[in-house]
């Protein structure tokens, strides 16, 4: 087991393949500056890290994560600009960490034992996966702050429907681990004693599996939901001739006669 820390931000523990990243900065795990970068950062080492093969991004406690650091954005406030050079440069930043989560070639994973909610939902939604326990709930709570969840949407509405996003964007309103997977945004939802040794089973196995064909058939899945079905079924066909020619695979079937 090896572990590195972001002192007060980010733990990161690689067992077995699978590297787990807990957010640490309060009870809270407040999406601030420094945590996102901190994130970016353990994707992207992960990424050109031949012994992680699955990432798990664990919120411990009450609340997985509360979205951006509120008083962080208040403290800008007091720059001549009202703090329109810090938010730039924050939403900007946020952006290509939930980008990178969403495209690094390893399978991601959340693993929500409390609130998601604002950019926290975010960050669940941008992950491959969402196992939940039944003490999880989420909440895109924009409009009882006299504004909205407008960039945790774009992660939000890919992975639920419209109705579902809409009622979480204009109620504001928390929603049960029940309703979230109904809606599409956890996979599956567990007692919460139970929920880490499930979620680190599945990503245990998940490690096992080839990295190559996995790293290309995640990059390939992305690019042809925006496609038309023609063009979706061509790039999917050239990927997956890819896989049959991956090298492991021939030498496995070569081995054992495996076929299929």
């Amino acid at each position: 087991m090896n572990q590195m820390t972001a002192p007060g931000l980010l733990t990161e523990t690689l067992d077995q393949g699978v590297l787990t990243l807990t957010l640490g900065n309060g009870r809270a795990h407040a999406l601030n500056a420094a945590l996102i970068n901190a994130l970016h950062d353990a994707v992207s080492r992960a990424n050109e890290n031949p012994d992680a093969r699955v990432i798990v991004i664990d919120g411990p406690g009450h609340i997985f994560c509360a979205g951006h650091d509120l008083k962080e954005i208040a403290r800008n406030r007091a720059a001549p600009d009202h703090g329109e050079a810090y938010l730039r440069t924050l939403f900007a930043d946020c952006a290509t960490m939930m980008q990178a989560v969403t495209f690094s070639p390893l399978p991601t994973i959340a693993m929500v034992d409390g609130i998601a909610t604002a950019a926290g939902l975010q960050l669940v939604a941008a992950c491959d996966m969402a196992f939940a326990s039944t003490e999880a709930t989420v909440c895109l709570p924009g409009v009882t702050n006299n504004g909205f969840c407008t960039t945790p949407a774009v992660a939000v509405s890919r992975a639920v429907g419209r109705k579902h996003l809409m009622e979480l964007l204009l109620s504001g309103t928390p929603k049960s681990a029940d309703w979230a997977l109904r809606a599409g945004l956890f996979n599956e939802v567990t007692d919460a004693a139970e929920l880490r040794t499930h979620t680190m089973d599945f990503a245990r196995t998940l490690a096992t599996r080839n990295p190559g064909p996995i790293a290309s058939g995640k990059v390939t899945t992305h690019r042809h939901l925006d496609l038309d079905l023609p063009a979706a079924y061509e790039m999917a066909t050239e990927t997956m001739i890819g896989h049959f020619m991956d090298p492991t695979r021939i030498a496995h079937e070569k081995d054992s006669r495996w076929s299929g």
